[in-house]
């Protein structure tokens, strides 16, 4: 886009570039998403910025009505496997609050400066300044949905001082930590957390998402994978909530999503013990549910294919999961191997029930934590019933995610990182790249060997040869396409899926 489509994307109000950009006013000291309802300025007045750090580096603050802190992350970044996609995701974790920019440098393999230099170029801002954009969100989430005290709120976000969190709320919102607990949105609005009334240790959130979303689509994916003792699906299709535990980097959490999708949001309820998780925990959870997707970016290059196109008119919205924790994800690829849905699911169960670390106290039927990959590399695994060779795989993977030998963290190098998959005993390429896909939140993987997709090409009509050389023009959205197949409606009878290859479908 150029500044000129920028600004027809403004004055039209479209909601599908929220994220993407920010504009900011010269004349009011305002910035917004392109979607925020109040009177278009006039184009002289405007400035287009591409983070929201970098417009309040500028000068400008957020606007009150279109709460631009709470739009979706732009896709580019889960895109992107440069340098940039990779700090960006990183950062939306939370890694330079908890690990400062030297440590989001080493993660990444470069100099602090070389990242300091890249950021500033191409974002308008740098490290710090992406991750105090974050902590005033995290900020203004507590004060709205909290009854904590602002030096509570302060240390939990991650400020530095009761001081700095102080002059950064003002400087943002141009309101005092007092003035905008006392501003928190009603039950109606569309953006942001939610008002009272508030279950004492439970923090609501609207996660906003942009486009069509097929939430029935995605529960189901994650129904029918559901492990006991860590995730649960109830409520009846329309109306399911999906639970899990999760284990972030300060102490432990629960998170709860509902199916029904509001007016571009996702009800979410996290229950933490430490709020420094917050923002962690949010982004995992937008992860799984892949809310930063741009489902216009993908239907526009998928609809280009006549086969994908009734397929995707058929299913607008359809995401491609995540995971909270990729190394988790991993370990049930491998279970998932040479069996079916069920079966793994079964597997995971028996290896949470051996391996998992107990809760302090069940809630409901969430009992456990994923067992720690530590431990699994050190584990016999003979209650799992499986073959030796199969355990080894296993063992072997944990012992290489232990150690480093595989990295599979949001700012992992995904090329590299499926190098170092294959290169494992037992782990061929459905199996590396299905963790690509999820674990790392690659949206371009084409899954060759599916069994499952080749089976959804023949019910959508699509002729399963030279299925390489045809999905070259679905790039950067092949997961996607995946996807759809594995969707695709049953025409007629799928073919049985083998037993004894490793491609067994999602």
């Amino acid at each position: 886009m150029n500044e000129d489509s920028r600004y027809e994307a403004v004055r039209s109000r479209d909601a599908r570039f929220d994220g993407a950009f920010f504009f900011a006013v010269s004349t009011t000291g305002i910035y917004c998403r392109p979607s925020c309802p109040a009177t278009t300025p006039r184009r002289r007045n405007v400035a287009f910025f591409p983070t929201s750090a970098a417009a309040q580096g500028s000068g400008f603050r957020a606007c009150r009505r279109c709460r631009p802190d709470a739009v979706p992350g732009s896709a580019e970044w889960n895109a992107r496997a440069d340098l940039v996609g990779r700090a960006m995701r990183l950062i939306s974790e939370g890694v330079v609050d908890r690990e400062g920019v030297s440590g989001l440098a080493t993660r990444l393999g470069y100099s602090a400066r070389q990242v300091q230099r890249q950021l500033n170029a191409e974002l308008g801002a740098g490290p710090v300044a992406l991750a105090r954009v974050q902590r005033a969100h995290t900020a203004r989430v507590l004060l709205q949905t909290t009854g904590l005290q602002a030096a509570e709120i302060a240390f939990a976000a991650g400020f530095a001082s009761v001081r700095q969190f102080n002059d950064t709320i003002k400087e943002i919102y141009a309101l005092t930590p007092s003035e905008l607990r006392a501003a928190r949105p009603g039950k109606g609005t569309r953006y942001g957390p939610v008002a009272p009334p508030i279950t004492p240790g439970v923090l609501p959130l609207r996660l906003a998402f942009r486009g069509p979303y097929a939430a029935r689509q995605l529960f189901d994916h994650l129904q029918r994978r559901a492990i006991t003792g860590v995730e649960e699906v109830s409520g009846e299709p329309g109306a399911r909530t999906y639970r899990r535990t999760l284990r972030l980097p300060h102490g432990t959490g629960i998170a709860e999503v509902d199916e029904a999708a509001g007016d571009g949001w996702l009800d979410c309820r996290l229950r933490l013990t430490e709020l420094r998780d917050l923002t962690t925990a949010s982004q995992w959870v937008r992860r799984l549910f892949d809310l930063d997707a741009d489902p216009y970016a993908v239907a526009e290059r998928l609809g280009a294919d006549s086969v994908l196109a009734r397929l995707v008119d058929g299913c607008p919205g359809l995401r491609s999961p995540g995971a909270p924790a990729p190394d988790e994800l991993a370990v049930r690829a491998v279970l998932g191997q040479q069996v079916s849905v069920a079966a793994g699911r079964t597997l995971g169960g028996a290896l949470v029930a051996a391996h998992g670390e107990p809760l302090p106290e069940p809630a409901g039927a969430l009992t456990h934590l994923f067992p720690r990959i530590d431990d699994l590399a050190q584990a016999t695994l003979t209650e799992l019933g499986m073959p030796e060779a199969r355990r080894a795989t296993l063992r072997t993977l944990s012992s290489a995610l232990a150690d480093g030998t595989v990295v599979l963290d949001a700012g992992a190098d995904r090329d590299e990182a499926e190098r170092a998959l294959l290169g494992l005993r037992g782990i061929g390429p459905w199996t590396a790249g299905y963790i690509r896909m999820r674990a790392l939140g690659d949206p371009d993987v084409l899954l060759t060997g599916d069994v499952a997709v080749r089976a959804g090409m023949r019910r959508a009509g699509a002729p399963t040869a030279g299925l390489k050389e045809r999905a070259a023009s679905w790039r950067p959205w092949r997961s996607y396409a995946m996807h759809h197949f594995w969707n695709a409606p049953a025409t007629e009878p799928a073919s049985p899926r083998p037993t004894t290859t490793e491609s067994t479908g999602p």
